[in-house]
């Protein structure tokens, strides 16, 4: 049963080193994640599952131990989600990024003694199929806690990666609402269409989390809502 999660957003910039001199401008966003990290570890969780967003090549589950590091964005820096039990065999691939920015956060965190395993989701999966899969994590233990990566819109101002789109803010407004409310019915209804043209690549983890969270009786708290380099940020709590 779902017990708690955590909703942060998952670009390599939440990393300092990634994000070089202009770390700072991310400070409040680190700080909330930390916040929703210790509502996290204080619901003392059986298992903790990291859900977000990646590419064909990351799709699927990451088991503890599995490696992943920012290379690719410049930096010599690597993370390994949670620890390898004694009988995992060798990991063959590494984490995506949305899962390597869920690993750094948990490595600068106090983390709960709970396993910890990643599951990478496409964009492309369907709304009923998220909902079928976190429900399946809810029940893998007695008190299961989810970290959910992912951002909003990508559109939200003219230099944004997805340029300006007029839709961006009143979605981006929705899923805060929802995120803030623990709504999980407003997060089942997320349009898959509207978020891909929005470039919003937090919608197949959200979903997954309200498929989780479906008769949990969760409360939520919308802990950042903002949208630097034109790209929404959201970080939420539930427990």
């Amino acid at each position: 049963m779902l017990v708690a999660a955590a909703v942060c957003p998952s670009p390599p910039l939440l990393v300092p080193e990634v994000a070089a001199g202009a770390a700072h401008e991310l400070d409040a966003a680190r700080a909330a994640c930390t916040d929703a990290l210790g509502v996290l570890a204080a619901a003392r969780p059986d298992r903790l599952v990291v859900v977000g967003p990646a590419d064909r090549s990351g799709r699927g589950p990451h088991p503890a131990g599995t490696p992943g590091s920012f290379r690719g964005f410049g930096v010599d820096l690597d993370v390994t989600l949670g620890t390898a039990g004694p009988d995992s065999g060798a990991v063959e691939r590494e984490l995506p990024p949305s899962l390597a920015v869920a690993a750094w956060l948990l490595e600068r965190t106090d983390w709960a003694d709970a396993p910890v395993e990643g599951l990478g989701v496409g964009e492309p999966l369907a709304a009923e199929r998220c909902i079928e899969v976190g429900q399946t994590i809810a029940a893998q233990a007695g008190r299961v806690a989810l970290l959910v990566m992912g951002d909003a819109s990508a559109c939200r101002t003219l230099k944004a990666p997805g340029y300006l789109d007029e839709r961006a803010a009143d979605f981006d407004a929705a899923v805060a609402r929802a995120l803030g409310a623990a709504d999980v019915a407003a997060l089942r209804a997320l349009d898959a269409e509207l978020a891909y043209e929005l470039k919003a690549a937090g919608r197949a983890p959200w979903q997954v989390l309200a498929g989780a969270a479906q008769g949990a009786g969760l409360a939520g708290t919308l802990l950042y809502d903002d949208a630097p380099y034109g790209v929404g940020y959201l970080v939420a709590a539930w427990s």
